[in-house]
């Protein structure tokens, strides 16, 4: 049934009101139990001071985040100041020369902060990446390029090549692993658009002011060759309409998230709560349920911020990078499911896409999926709960797809065309809130640990079935409903948008 499928306003009230009341309800069991766990011994390394002034102590158990706003905060606005800067000059007077001009900035901000050694090191690969693509290799490319990102991922090749990297300091770890990795997703996103090009190659000038573009270089997002060159050619360097505008409201947003997530640490302990698991087993399921949720949402605000801010500074230079990732409350399908559009965009064009094709077959999809989550597993980095989080999210990838498959025989296919659409979206919708919790439970054990996700999955579908199970899953499936009317409504919009165009 299509996604314009309307349904009652008051039906849609209801949901509203229903996930309204079990936010709420949820949320006050967290706060409570952050404010009842503040003073425990478990909690001291989690938990410092923070505004005195209302008696609050602060959640400080994410080191990115902490990262980010005390050791390498003057460090950020330092030299994506001069980026600003330097680009906004050349961009006036030499707009021709602009990739040269933000390569060279690229390359002494790399040379300052890690040194000549780690520059070296970056060169290097991508002199090696660079020579593999003379051959024109779809296949070397990859052998190559996954090499050398093994080399930055596993041992002993990680410990060898940044024992070269003499000093030490807080980040040095930190911008060693993410410029290295991220160095080779370019060098061979670089590679293969070499190899599919017909008449000669790229030059190695393109691809040094590629990957030293500082805004991308240590976070990324991955932004690959193809629009990255085409985009920075431009030599005619024209503002859309409100551009400007746009990109102020965004960089705001973002100002403001940082201040609601500093406030809602204040309040809510929900990165430090999960470490001590006899005091989870004292909340209620619905406190668990939303802690395990909240996780999710936080760390998709974290990846917003972070790659909202340097697509702020893109922007200025007249880039159009990847976007943010889609909110996780906005997710009921594992197809959507990426903190990192960068390398979701990437591992789709070259990976994901490449192999399962229409992603209608079941055996290529699978296939497909396998060869992702490899790679995936790769970038991430090698360990044992990598390794599960893949198993489980390339599993409900491809469960999707089966089930997808399965209704579609005859039977199931004649039964929903008897039904109205409103039934049909509403059957699907049920389906759509198993799939959100299976979203959650999977990615969970990335972002927090095992332990707690097993701790999660035994109170909702062992312990608090039916009465929690059952009703979690209702309030679920009230959600999923008001996500499929924000399709739908987003849906209309741009199918007037574009009969507006042909007109």
């Amino acid at each position: 049934m299509g996604v314009k499928t309307m349904l009652p306003s008051y039906e849609l009230g209801f949901y509203a009101l229903a996930v309204t009341c079990a936010v709420v309800y949820s949320g006050s069991g967290i706060f409570e139990a952050s404010r009842d766990s503040v003073n425990r011994k478990a909690f001291r390394d989690g938990i410092k001071p923070g505004w005195h002034y209302f008696g609050r102590k602060m959640d400080v158990a994410d080191f990115e985040w902490v990262m980010w706003f005390t050791s390498f905060r003057n460090v950020i606005i330092f030299a994506l100041s001069g980026h600003v800067l330097f680009g906004k000059i050349c961009s006036m007077t030499v707009p021709q020369h602009r990739a040269v001009v933000y390569m060279l900035y690229g390359v002494f901000a790399v040379l300052g902060s890690m040194g000549l050694v780690y520059l070296m090191i970056i060169l290097s690969h991508c002199l090696v990446l660079y020579s593999v693509a003379l051959a024109k290799q779809k296949w070397l490319c990859y052998v190559a390029g996954l090499c050398c990102l093994a080399s930055f991922k596993v041992e002993p090749f990680s410990s060898w090549q940044s024992g070269f990297v003499t000093g030490a300091f807080d980040l040095q770890d930190v911008l060693f692993y993410g410029g290295s990795s991220f160095t080779i997703m370019r060098c061979m996103s670089f590679a293969l658009e070499s190899s599919e090009r017909k008449e000669g190659i790229y030059s190695i000038f393109d691809l040094l002011k590629y990957n030293f573009y500082l805004p991308f270089f240590f976070f990324g997002p991955v932004m690959t060759f193809d629009q990255f060159h085409a985009q920075v050619s431009t030599q005619e360097l024209r503002r859309k309409d409100d551009e400007m505008r746009n990109i102020r409201v965004h960089a705001l947003f973002h100002v403001g998230a940082i201040i609601a997530v500093d406030i809602f640490f204040h309040f809510f302990y929900i990165l430090t709560l999960p470490s001590d698991l006899k005091f989870m087993n004292r909340l209620s399921d619905w406190s668990l349920a939303g802690l395990a949720y909240s996780n999710l949402v936080y760390d998709w605000v974290k990846a917003a911020v972070m790659f909202g801010v340097i697509n702020t500074i893109a922007r200025l230079d007249h880039l159009d990078p990847p976007q943010p990732p889609k909110c996780i409350t906005m997710l009921y399908v594992f197809a959507e499911t990426h903190f990192d559009r960068g390398i979701n965009d990437w591992l789709c064009k070259y990976v994901y896409d490449h192999i399962g094709e229409n992603h209608d077959n079941i055996m290529k999809e699978l296939v497909a999926t396998i060869a992702t989550f490899a790679v995936t597993t790769l970038w991430l980095g090698p360990c044992e709960i990598v390794y599960i989080w893949s198993v489980f999210n390339c599993f409900g990838l491809n469960f999707e797809l089966w089930v997808q498959k399965f209704f579609q025989l005859e039977p199931f296919a004649k039964m929903e065309a008897k039904m109205s659409a409103a039934m049909s979206r509403r059957i699907r919708a049920v389906f759509g809130a198993a799939n959100f919790w299976a979203i959650v439970l999977y990615n969970i054990l990335a972002l927090n640990s095992l332990e707690f996700a097993l701790l999660v999955t035994k109170r909702l579908l062992l312990t608090g079935f039916p009465v929690s199970t059952l009703s979690i899953w209702f309030v679920t499936y009230c959600g999923v409903q008001l996500i499929k009317e924000r399709e739908r409504t987003l849906a209309i919009k741009e199918e007037k948008c574009d009969k507006a165009k042909v007109e």
